[in-house]
């Protein structure tokens, strides 16, 4: 980045740790910050979504979608994380190729599965193998995002069921009796006191959401601790900063954002469950 960076080996002190913080891995070591953040923010409403899909689907009157609403939140909270990442989203990445070898390549003659090989034509494989990198890291993104939003999905649809069971049923009674519909009872009294019970389970489950980003580098992205890492790995004199192993340092840094991230959230959430309780009744009294 600077001028004399030139000249790696005749750097010391200041200069030398000036120039080895500013080379390009270090850089896209800052940026997979952004990464870990960016996957925060769009998982978060796709997790709600499943949340409150799977949690109506428990409430419907209706056996079959309640049946599906009960096996998916069952199911995909007691299989392990790392095994449901890692088989879901093989399988996820498997379906998506299988159905464009299907489209691209109609007279493909030979077995899609030879032994423990999975083989589509290079036209069907996604993305192809002459696209971009940075096509391939959308592309891990993307299966790691769908990845996360189904997993916690499912625990945010226990959550919110439970919040969703935990308003006195008495108060919906009583605006059914005022003349509301259904939907307004639901929209007007249901759903924000909802939010009263079911912000201490969101905020644990912010928490693990936030403790599981490091999965990101099993699932082949780049991520913070997948540059931790690379970079602390030792350097030999064949480098152009050679150093001894000094990944302590950079997975201290890391518990220091993480612990950061988490004090953080205590005190949003702390907001947060002090605004939706005002004025509210709850069984425990009007807050």
């Amino acid at each position: 980045m600077f001028t004399y960076c030139q000249e790696p080996g005749l750097l010391s002190g200041f200069d030398w740790w000036s120039c080895y913080l500013t080379t390009g891995k270090h850089l896209a070591f800052y940026g997979s910050f952004g990464t870990v953040m960016m996957l925060l923010l769009l998982t978060v409403p796709l997790i709600l979504i499943l949340g409150f899909a799977g949690a109506l689907a428990r409430r419907a009157s209706f056996a079959p979608v309640r049946w599906l609403g009960l096996i998916y939140t069952s199911m995909v909270r007691g299989v392990p994380d790392i095994v449901f990442f890692l088989f879901a989203l093989i399988a996820l990445d498997q379906g998506i190729e299988y159905m464009r070898h299907i489209v691209l390549c109609p007279d493909w003659s030979e077995p899609i599965r030879q032994g423990n090989d999975f083989r589509v034509c290079d036209i069907a494989k996604m993305p192809l193998s002459s696209a971009p990198q940075w096509q391939h890291e959308v592309y891990g993104f993307f299966l790691a995002m769908v990845g996360f939003a189904v997993v916690f999905g499912a625990f945010a649809a226990n959550t919110i069921y439970g919040a969703l069971c935990a308003v006195p049923h008495s108060q919906l009674e009583t605006g059914a009796a005022f003349g509301m519909t259904q939907r307004q009872v639901f929209r007007r009294i249901l759903l924000p006191q909802m939010w009263v019970y079911a912000l201490p389970g969101l905020s644990n489950l912010w928490m693990i959401l936030i403790k599981a980003t490091p999965l990101l580098f099993l699932l082949g992205v780049e991520d913070i601790v997948y540059w931790a890492r690379e970079l602390g790995g030792a350097k030999t004199g064949r480098f152009e900063y050679p150093h001894p192993d000094w990944r302590l340092g950079y997975f201290l840094a890391l518990l220091v954002f993480y612990l950061f991230l988490t004090w953080i959230s205590e005190r949003i959430f702390a907001r947060l469950n002090a605004r939706v309780s005002r004025g509210q009744a709850t069984m425990g009294g009007t807050v």
